[in-house]
């Protein structure tokens, strides 16, 4: 004869399933009682946005020659710390639930500290290396591209920087000094189609409504104009709140 546990004689013990396996406990249902904390946070695209923009008119103006080649180190100083912002704004994206946006400025401060990096080191072979890593970057892009048209102004950030992704590549490999000077004049078009952006999404944030066209659809749109349960739609199955990624 066993002795009967005293949290059995309780009456505390849920009533395990007829199903279940001998000797294994049942926790009681939890799911009335859960809940899921939301913090609502300053939107930080603008400056992840901005970021791209200066970074790119620093580097752009040193591809067209505006900057003599012993800038180098300059420019790359001068990139360092769009890193720092952009993997900033990629945390609070992935904590804004938006994959999209924190991927792509977390790959975009990866890509301005490999750059600086290289070019404040002067290491070997350093253009050509930048160059296969840029043309990863394009390949990266184009993937990406197919993701995030609803968010048309993030898409056309994107857009012009798949070709400048591609000069910047091409010249890193063959030395060729005109596709040196696209690339630095498409970094310029990236600069002011990333400005653009920025700025209306601030304003957007600003006024609390759209200013400028920045071109929302699909998800996007609805995300934005619709209601609390349409934001909180799934929410359980969300990372961070089901049980894996």
């Amino acid at each position: 004869m066993t002795a009967a546990s005293p949290a059995a004689d309780s009456g505390d013990t849920p009533a395990a399933s007829p199903d279940a396996p001998p000797g294994r406990r049942f926790e009681p249902d939890l799911r009335s009682m859960t809940r899921i904390n939301l913090r609502p946070i300053a939107s930080p695209m603008p400056l992840g946005f901005f970021a791209v923009a200066i970074a790119s008119v620093m580097t752009g103006c040193l591809q067209l020659g505006i900057f003599d080649e012993t800038a180098r180190s300059a420019v790359a100083f001068t990139v360092l710390p769009a890193f720092v912002l952009q993997l900033l704004v990629s945390i609070l994206a992935f904590g804004a639930r938006d994959v999209i946006a924190a991927t792509l400025m977390a790959v975009f401060a990866g890509s301005w500290l490999a750059y600086a990096l290289v070019m404040f080191s002067g290491a070997a072979d350093g253009l050509e290396v930048l160059g296969v890593f840029n043309l990863a970057l394009l390949c990266f892009g184009a993937l990406m591209t197919a993701v995030t048209r609803p968010k048309r102004a993030l898409w056309f950030v994107l857009a012009v920087s798949l070709p400048r992704w591609a000069a910047t590549g091409l010249a890193g490999l063959t030395g060729a000094e005109w596709l040196t000077l696209t690339a630095g004049a498409l970094g310029l078009v990236v600069a002011l189609v990333a400005m653009y952006t920025a700025f209306a999404l601030m304003l957007e944030d600003m006024r609390s409504e759209q200013v400028l066209p920045i071109g929302r659809s699909g998800p996007a749109h609805i995300a934005v104009e619709g209601d609390l349960g349409v934001q909180l739609r799934n929410l359980e199955r969300q990372a961070g709140v089901r049980r894996t990624l």
